[in-house]
């Protein structure tokens, strides 16, 4: 007997813990998109790329390794008739070091790095698309939730009718279509719900993949957010070029085709070379000898002065033409970002009309219609008609929100992609 009161103090002690663990994770919007940015393997490559360019340009400072030689300096053909031992030749020692320029390595490393500033920039923007996608999701999965909220209320409605069709059947008072076409409301009404459900599944589904998780991970989302409009204080070009992560993508791609320009400058400066031969001579009566040489380039000289000079001024016009297109860019999203926001707002409006003015009017028409029914002055079929265009009315308000939500995802996105 002690030990069945023991197990049924310890069931009742971990039953809660037991519940507590099994209960499925609310995730707000704002966690999903920092797990994103933290998590997703897609942009962990771009940090990778971009720590790949930091060694790239360390490796752009190095100089070519020595080469050394050995082998024979003036030694005669074997059958030559030699005089002197002087003639016999030397064993030669040769080093040879290439001295590049340090401000050309310096200049060319400044540019390699500056392409993981580009590329870091790149990740800025596929994460805003990825958050932008993030929202849609969220946005389609809390629609959904709503749907299914109106759908279950409306078919306590259906029930109740059909209950009263039943009941009423056996007396006379109603014929057996109406039980018939009331079942019929009912399971049309359940896959609707079914619909809903598989929406919610498949957004969890795209969510969890974009947080690197598995893609059956569950987890339930706020139900009780709702997506607010704040329309930018201004929309001025200097405003948005730093807010939109594709023009700092281009600004820092305009400044590492400077830096090539910079580094193609430097082309111009000479490099060096040394070399040392020391000489071993095969004949007894010969000293031992060197030879010390330096070398210095002259890329000054026509000839080898057009190739860093033409891709120069290739180069400017591609500054150019860049800079032209971080312009148009700009005047073309500031016309962009008003008009979507005029048009969100004109939904705003539209959504506010429906469910303050439309919804009211056609729920007091079935609250009507279902007393009249109740006190069986009116037919199933009126009642039926004004149920449908009641959940017909909840369904395209959902589906204005829905496109809301996602012009207001839109418009963050342009607003700082």
């Amino acid at each position: 007997m002690k030990h069945i009161i023991k197990y049924m103090v310890w069931v009742l002690l971990l039953a809660p813990v037991s519940l507590f663990a099994q209960q499925t994770p609310v995730l707000p919007l704002d966690t999903i998109l920092r797990r994103i940015d933290r998590n997703n393997l897609l942009l962990q490559s771009y940090g990778l790329k971009a720590e790949s360019y930091q060694y790239s340009a360390d490796a752009a400072t190095a100089w070519m390794a020595p080469m050394v030689g050995v082998g024979t300096f003036m030694t005669p053909y074997p059958g030559q008739k030699v005089m002197d031992s002087r003639d016999k030749g030397s064993l030669m020692l040769q080093l040879e070091q290439d001295i590049p320029n340090p401000a050309k390595l310096n200049a060319k490393k400044r540019y390699i790095a500056s392409q993981g500033n580009v590329e870091q920039a790149g990740r800025d923007i596929t994460l805003n698309d990825f958050k932008a996608q993030a929202r849609r999701l969220y946005y389609t999965w809390l629609v959904a939730q709503q749907r299914i909220g109106v759908l279950r209320e409306n078919e306590k409605i259906m029930l109740t009718m059909k209950k009263i069709e039943e009941v009423r059947f056996p007396y006379n008072q109603s014929q057996l279509s109406g039980v018939f076409k009331a079942t019929a409301k009912i399971e049309a009404n359940e896959n609707m719900i079914r619909m809903q459900e598989g929406t919610i599944a498949k957004s969890r589904s795209w969510l969890n993949s974009m947080m690197n998780l598995p893609g059956n991970e569950t987890f339930t989302i706020d139900t009780a957010f709702q997506p607010v409009f704040t329309p930018a204080a201004t929309y001025d070009t200097a405003s948005l070029a730093l807010a939109r992560k594709d023009i700092f993508k281009m600004d820092e791609t305009i400044r590492s085709m400077q830096l090539d320009i910079e580094s193609m400058q430097r082309e111009k400066k000479p490099d060096f070379r040394v070399r040392f031969d020391h000489m071993y001579p095969l004949g007894g009566m010969m000293p031992q000898a060197f030879s010390a040489m330096g070398m210095i380039s002259i890329p000054i000289a026509p000839w080898s002065s057009k190739m860093y000079k033409s891709g120069i001024k290739s180069m400017q016009y591609n500054v150019q033409a860049m800079e032209k297109e971080r312009s148009a860019m700009l005047q073309e999203t500031q016309g962009m970002l008003y008009g979507m926001q005029y048009e969100i707002q004109s939904m705003q409006k539209r959504i506010a009309a429906m469910e303050e003015k439309i919804i009211p009017a056609l729920r007091q028409t079935l609250d009507a219609n279902f007393l009249n029914y109740q006190e069986n002055k009116l037919a199933l079929s009126n009642v039926i008609d004004s149920w449908e265009a009641l959940t017909m009315m909840q369904s395209d308000v959902l589906d204005e929100k829905l496109k809301l939500y996602e012009m207001i995802a839109d418009y963050e996105k342009q607003l700082y992609r």
